[in-house]
């Protein structure tokens, strides 16, 4: 392989890194907020995931009948993945925050998992299903134009969600909520809609997310959320878990290395190592980070609050 050629394979692992990055980063914003505001993992968020993609595996073909383009389908997807955000809060982790332990909150987290992607499973079945064609956009620059617009798609929603957070009311009380839940209530904010306006903004984000995967691969499962779920929390942590830029660095890099080993581990190791060994990498780099700096890449140390 030439110079020139070894430039260009990099180059474009670089860009696939990026698009798979984008939506590692885009779940890993909704564990990141849902722990930042009520520090509770919240491991039914992949699944969310599972959600929007079910929903836009029903309303595309719904669009493309009624001679709209089919990319308007992923607001519905963004309503329905907010809705059940809302609704597994009020009524599952509403009630154990009031009278549980993290314990028992964690727990129901993995329950809430567990029970969103069994019940899919008994509506849709488990066998693949593929999805419309959202988006098909030409080659721009030698790379494809789906790739580049789900980078970009990633960019904007990520960048306006810390614009948001950190300029607007809401996001000031978020950002109060999350100081001091006691001294938000006694400036007056309501804490428990800005717990359930947290998780509907992060279900949202979820839904955006399904539509980028969906556009790359066009494939849903009732499994799928599980592992982009496990990556992004991964991306959350490694980042800094309740920090917003974190999240966002954290999903980059977590989708950068991954192609990068993908491309390239598997050739240098004649086949001994395949291309699946790069999930092994990512869990290994998180450790390391950990050891180095236990609070994540961009995360701040703080005493526990009592």
């Amino acid at each position: 392989m030439s110079v020139v050629d070894g430039l260009t394979l990099f180059i474009q692992q670089v860009i696939n890194g990026l698009r798979v990055g984008s939506v590692y980063a885009l779940i890993a914003l909704g564990y990141t907020m849902v722990y930042g505001i009520i520090r509770l993992i919240n491991f039914a968020h992949g699944d969310f995931i599972m959600v929007g993609a079910y929903s836009l595996f029903f309303t595309v073909p719904l669009m493309i009948s009624a001679g709209m383009p089919a990319w308007l389908s992923v607001i519905i997807a963004v309503a329905v993945c907010a809705t059940t955000g809302v609704l597994v809060e009020k009524l599952a982790y509403k009630p154990v925050r009031a009278k549980g332990t993290k314990m028992s909150a964690l727990i129901t987290a993995i329950a809430m998992s567990l029970f969103l992607e069994n019940l899919a499973q008994t509506l849709f079945g488990a066998n693949p299903k593929q999805v419309g064609t959202i988006f098909s956009l030409p080659m721009l620059l030698g790379f494809s134009g789906n790739t580049l617009l789900t980078i970009l798609i990633g960019v904007v929603v990520m960048v306006g969600l810390s614009l948001y957070v950190k300029y607007t009311k809401g996001g000031q009380a978020m950002r109060a909520v999350s100081e001091d839940k006691n001294a938000s209530m006694l400036m007056g904010i309501n804490v428990n809609r800005i717990i359930t306006r947290t998780f509907a903004i992060g279900s949202g984000l979820a839904a955006i997310a399904s539509l980028m995967y969906i556009v790359q691969y066009n494939q849903v499962t009732n499994m799928m959320g599980t592992m982009l779920g496990l990556k992004a929390f991964v991306a959350a942590v490694l980042g800094g878990i309740g920090n917003i830029p974190g999240a966002m660095v954290g999903g980059l890099v977590i989708g950068i290395v991954e192609s990068l080993s993908k491309a390239y581990i598997s050739p240098l190791t004649g086949g001994i190592i395949t291309s699946a060994f790069s999930d092994a990498i990512l869990f290994g780099i998180l450790i390391i980070v950990l050891l180095v700096k236990p609070t994540g890449i961009m995360g701040e140390k703080t005493g526990e609050k009592v």
